[in-house]
């Protein structure tokens, strides 16, 4: 079951694609964004669904609304993943899955997301869920 409309997004820190540390409350204080939680880099689905908000971005910035992507991949298959497919956002390292499993976004015995997108507000509440 995921986070509901109204709920306080849960803090975290995750190594981001931009060669540091991305943390929720600290780099995003005060702005509205998207997280979008995804299984893994390269497969049909998850190519597609960062095509999209890559394709779409500009309807996000006219917004000043941020996205993210997050899932167990490592940095360094991210930054291939961003590369190849030209992302214009930054991809957030879950490792441990620690991250999903606060945004009840990991698939249960197994070290993967599954795929939900959620849009915060700027107080970080939960303003959509997808």
């Amino acid at each position: 079951m995921a986070l509901k409309v109204g709920d306080k997004a849960p803090d975290f820190t995750l190594p981001s694609t931009a060669g540091n540390s991305f943390a929720l409350n600290m780099d995003a204080a005060n702005k509205p964004l998207i997280l979008y939680f995804y299984p893994k880099d390269f497969t049909a689905g998850c190519t597609k669904e960062a095509c999209s908000f890559r394709d779409n971005i500009e309807d996000f910035k006219e917004f000043d609304i941020d996205v993210y992507g997050i899932s167990t991949d490592s940095i360094a298959t991210h930054q291939k993943f961003r590369k190849k497919y030209d992302l214009p956002f930054d991809l957030l390292s879950d490792i441990d899955g620690y991250v999903s499993k606060k945004y009840e976004a990991r698939l249960p015995f197994m070290n993967v997301s599954k795929r939900i997108t959620y849009l915060l507000d700027k107080d970080h509440r939960i303003a959509a869920v997808y």
